[in-house]
């Protein structure tokens, strides 16, 4: 059975060639077809027209059945194109409520206006566009009278619940919830249906300065914005899972802004630390109280952080961002009316928080530093009242991050069974940090089986390790990895199906290999049990990109180094990574139309086999990439994979879109990143790219969840920070270097990297399966550097060193663990090096010439090799490959890069 039909048949969903709206349901509404229609849409629709807004709403229910902005009247961010479908009791529309109230037991009891529907009652209310008592459509005993009204104010639309306690007895809310259904439902649409339709939707849960963004997945258009109105601090971001509509990989289902949780907090998420302290509510008998929230539109995504300036927001901009490495001078930025009362920090020496000076933009800039590694929060307290929450990530310096993550795959990942009856002996295989357990067993085939992401992520990530910082202990390990296991195992060494990757090494035939070779505790019944045959299918080409890299690493340790590697010379690296590469279309045809994820490592495989002269290679390699190329350039958005919707191929999509100046399709894919993508102040949402549906594939706790800095975020950058060194625009740096860092950000302290961070409240953890986490130190791996930057509001920045200033002479010490790559935009100058690390920089302003301080010489690497890309910038030093070649010392040296 193909790999595309297992997942049709898994998912029971597929994106088709025509739109499911006012067409039949398909099986993707089985679960619901038969359930009565109670929203009451036979009654009919109102509509009202506001500054920003056409909005409509359903008579029956008056919850909002359309929100089209008044510049795009056809585009409805709603679900409302599937009303036919949705019209069920415990679907959620826009203007529902959830709340949970104290009971006479001391329990916390769950309401909902979706639950059991009936017609609200319009009720009379001045300044309002509609209004409605809620009473109808919940429990009639309820302490509680609920008003829900929507308003225009300040050209704003508002909506809004006063709530009132009609007892005399005080009724506690512990938790009070406005889902966020916004249509994200993908199911039954092109992708051109759904970049034109469809929207995705990120939340900065930062209390009072909270916001839910929403952008087209084109990332054109105007993006809509949720935020506070009068009484709803983000608190915290629940899964709406009571929805019955099935979640999967064309929807990840319905969320809600929650300003009260402690009765979540309680029970339900009890031990778990959460972004935000649990509040509740008592109300005093006869007290009412009004909860709002109002909806804006921004010019542009990247006009968001000016949007919620202009509406008043309180605004925050962290430099690097919030993953914050030990060693890093960090920046916080604050923009709001009101001054500032108190900021605190928990726990509280995690962070040092020192205030510095007021921008010339009126900012108020802070220092930050990490102190404790693990997740810390500044909470800002304004003198009005208003708090805004910040969440970091402390983490070690890159460099020491980097260096656990390698230790920790190869001794506590480092499978040396001898005669493995897979032939797994010598590899880095899958673990369970729950267990702190090697996998060598899983129902999923791949994950044990050292192929696909989730079975080669380890391997992959120990390999790109060394590019960042070689080891040759480490080295001399994966070596033999790819001698015993790679070359010959994972990848075919012979026969028809020469330098094709098979789908996994192990497989589940029971009949044909010993008796206990399996676990009696593992439920084998599943079509990722793959057989023999299915696993040595060498036709998925997502595959291909692991086994390239391994080997396109190994060719740059041996091509620029001395004594790292011994097994095989550089040639020998080069062409076998040049083979896999010209072999994935060959055997892969289906899958290799698409983008690949990590597939920039052909165009860095080019790259090199033309800086060797290695024309006949380097033409057959770009021939066949740009056969893949022209086909993307044919299509509006050349983001299809094996999954109906993917944030995997638009990293190579748009590599090999600018390397042959398709342009106009290299800024669609950049876009449609920026569009799920965000910057925002909270490490776990800035630069996280949308991922909801791997934990099925490669995590422990499988389910349809969004995951945070899943392998999407670390590919997804590339494309980001190469478009930022085009056009210097700084939101791009912020949500680059967002993903960069992201990528990092779930190593544990001890060094093992986990597939992805659970995003529900019952979790906020990482996954404890290793999974395919390489994927995403790839992307760390080929794009770790330093940015040194200026700009109006903020003046001079390092992202990934630390910057001082004296006079005309900025000066950067290197934070990053490769030390290999710096750009100054400035100069639009881009320098990178093959072998060798600079230490520290400095860019004089007046005369622009820049010195980099180079590392001393080791026993490996002698000599520096400088790549510049930047007009007119010259070493005094001669070339080999177009690279600077700089002999090294046994102290620093100082070089001089001038025009």
């Amino acid at each position: 059975m193909q790999y595309k039909k297992l997942l049709t048949a898994l998912f029971c969903a597929t994106i088709t060639t025509t739109a499911l709206a006012q067409k039949e349901p398909s099986e993707y509404w089985n679960n619901v077809k038969d359930r009565p229609s109670t929203l009451g849409v036979n009654d009919g629709f109102s509509t009202f027209e506001t500054t920003e807004f056409k909005l409509k709403l359903v008579n029956a229910s008056q919850t909002i059945a359309g929100l089209y902005p008044t510049s795009n009247p056809t585009f409805d961010f709603t679900t409302g194109e599937r009303i036919a479908y949705r019209d069920k009791d415990s679907i959620y529309y826009l203007g529902d409520l959830t709340f949970s109230l104290k009971d006479a037991n001391g329990n916390y009891q769950h309401y909902s206006t979706a639950y059991h529907r009936k017609p609200v009652t319009a009720v009379d209310m001045p300044e309002t566009l509609a209004a409605a008592n809620l009473a109808n459509t919940l429990p009639s005993n309820l302490p509680l009278e609920i008003i829900r009204f929507y308003k225009e104010e300040n050209n704003a639309l508002v909506l809004g619940f006063t709530i009132r306690n009609t007892t005399a007895q005080p009724v506690e809310i512990g938790a009070l919830g406005v889902p966020m259904p916004f249509n994200n439902i993908l199911e039954g649409k092109t992708l051109d249906e759904t970049h034109a339709d469809n929207v995705f939707f990120d939340p900065y849960i930062g209390l009072d300065a909270g916001y839910l963004e929403v952008k087209k997945l084109s990332g054109k258009g105007q993006p809509l914005l949720v935020l506070p109105n009068e009484n709803m601090p983000f608190e915290a971001y629940r899964p709406l899972n009571e929805d019955p509509t099935i979640r999967s990989i064309v929807f990840e289902g319905v969320h809600e802004w929650m300003p009260l949780t402690k009765a979540y907090a309680e029970n339900e998420w009890k031990g778990v630390t959460e972004w935000n302290e649990a509040t509740s509510l008592v109300l005093k008998p006869g007290e009412s109280k009004t909860f709002s929230l109002k909806l804006v539109l921004a010019s542009s995504i990247e006009k968001i952080q000016n949007k919620l300036i202009e509406e008043e927001q309180p605004v925050a901009v962290g430099v690097p961002g919030y993953v914050l490495p030990m060693d890093v001078d960090a920046q916080l930025f604050l923009n709001y009316s009101e001054k500032i009362k108190e900021i605190t920090v928990s726990p509280s020496n995690a962070l040092t928080v020192t205030k510095t000076k007021k921008t010339k933009s009126g900012y108020q800039a802070y220092k930050v530093k990490g102190n404790q590694w693990g997740r810390a929060k500044v909470v800002i307290t304004y003198k009005d009242g208003k708090q805004q929450s910040i969440n970091y990530k402390v983490i070690k310096p890159e460099a020491n991050v980097v260096d656990d993550f390698g230790h920790f795959l190869l001794t506590e990942q480092w499978f040396d069974t001898p005669n493995d009856i897979f032939g797994r002996t010598n590899s880095v295989i899958s673990y369970d940090y729950e267990t702190k357990r090697q996998v060598t067993q899983d129902s999923r085939a791949w994950v044990a089986g050292l192929s696909d992401e989730g079975g080669a992520g380890s391997w992959l990530g120990a390999v790109m390790k060394q590019l960042v910082q070689p080891e040759k202990e480490e080295i001399a390990q994966l070596e033999q990895f790819i001698d015993d296991v790679v070359w010959g195992g994972i990848q075919y060494k012979e026969g028809k199906n020469k330098y094709g990757v098979k789908k996994s090494v192990f497989f589940y035939e029971p009949d044909s290999l010993p008796k206990g070779t399996y676990s009696d505790s593992i439920n084998w019944n599943t079509w990722a049990a793959w057989d023999i045959k299915g696993a040595n299918d060498p036709g998925r080409s997502y595959n291909y990109p692991h086994v390239a890299a391994a080997y396109w690493v190994m060719y740059r340790l041996a091509r620029y180094h001395k004594g790292y590697v011994t097994h095989h010379n550089w040639q020998w690296y080069l062409e076998q990574a040049y083979h896999t590469a010209v072999t994935m279309p060959k055997l892969a045809p289906w899958y290799a139309e698409f983008g690949q994820m990590e597939g920039t490592v052909f165009l860095m495989i080019l790259k090199d086999l033309k800086r060797e002269q290695q024309t006949e290679m380097a033409t057959t390699l770009e021939t066949a990439m740009k056969q893949r190329a022209d086909h993307w350039k044919s299509l509006n958005y050349p983001f299809g994979s094996e999954m109906p919707w993917d944030s995997t191929g638009q990293e190579e999509v748009y590599m090999w879109s600018l390397y042959f100046g398709y342009l106009a399709k290299a800024n669609v894919t950049l876009d449609a990143i920026l569009a799920y993508m965000p910057t925002m102040p909270h490490w776990a949402y800035n630069g996280n790219a949308r991922r909801y549906w791997d934990f099925l594939y490669g995590g422990k706790l499988s389910r349809v969840e969004r995951q945070i800095h899943h392998y999407g975020t670390g590919l997804n950058a590339i494309p980001v920070l190469t478009g930022y060194r085009l056009d210097t625009d700084f939101y791009k740096l912020k949500v680059g270097y967002g993903g960069l860092l992201g990528a990092i950000s779930n190593i544990t302290e001890d060094g093992f990297g986990a597939a992805a961070f659970h995003s529900y409240p019952t979790e906020l953890r990482i996954d404890y399966l290793s999974g395919d986490y390489g994927s995403n130190f790839f992307g760390y791996a080929v794009n770790d550097a330093t940015y040194l930057t200026h700009t109006e509001v903020f003046g001079w920045l390092a992202f990934g060193g630390n910057l001082t200033e004296k006079g005309n002479v900025i000066t950067v010490k290197n934070t990053t663990a490769a030390q290999s790559r710096i750009f100054i935009a400035q100069e639009k100058l881009w320098i990178t090096l093959d072998a060798g690390t600079v230490e520290s920089f400095s860019y004089n302003t007046k005369n622009e010439n820049i010195e980099l301080t180079l590392s001393p010489a080791n026993s490996f690497t002698k000599t520096a090799y400088i790549n510049i890309e930047g007009e007119d910038y010259t070493i005094n030093a001669s070339k080999e490959n177009g690279a600077y070649v700089i002999p090294l010392e046994t102290d620093s040296k100082v070089i001089s890069v001038k025009k």
